[in-house]
């Protein structure tokens, strides 16, 4: 494969009182149609590291004002080879406060709070139902990286490379 470029994003995971997490249904691509943590591109060219990409992405999608403090880092996804066209790093951050309300639509597309079982029902990218959200649910508290060996056929290989399960909730 020839040498490609390497994109950098962060994805916010946030809950409300009941445990439901905030999710975007995507009106843009990537996954345009489906359903996703809210996040974004980090700004490189600025030197933005993956807790201010995070904080930003909250303020400029949802309006919530975060800090580094109010996020746990839960995960770390690379992917090789995305499509051909990419690789991919990708913060999982969780937000520490819970969230009081539901945000207003944006560019991006609207939100939605879904509880752990409804969001299998949803329409979300495949890589996310298969790898992504059964590893955040597992570490949720904890830690995992991962990385994706994307192939030409559409299919990946995935390795857990780390994982810190979370201590046991009294």
């Amino acid at each position: 494969m020839p040498e490609l470029p390497h994109k950098i994003a962060t994805l916010i995971y946030g809950f409300n009182e009941a445990d439901d997490v905030l999710l975007l249904h995507r009106s843009q691509e990537p996954n345009r149609g489906l359903w996703s943590p809210p996040g974004g591109k980090l700004k490189e060219g600025l030197g933005e590291s993956p807790y201010a990409c995070a904080c930003r992405e909250a303020a400029e999608e949802t309006g919530f004002a975060l800090s580094s403090r109010d996020l746990h880092l839960t995960g770390l996804v690379s992917e090789y080879g995305y499509l051909g066209q990419t690789h991919w790093l990708m913060f999982l951050f969780e937000i520490r406060p819970r969230l009081t309300h539901l945000p207003p639509p944006h560019p991006e597309g609207i939100f939605g709070f879904f509880s752990r079982t409804a969001v299998l029902d949803l329409p979300i990218p495949q890589t996310d139902r298969d790898q992504i959200w059964p590893l955040f649910w597992c570490h949720r508290g904890g830690f995992f990286a991962a990385n994706a060996h994307c192939h030409t056929d559409g299919t990946s290989t995935w390795t857990l490379e780390q994982s810190t399960l979370p201590a046991p909730r009294p």
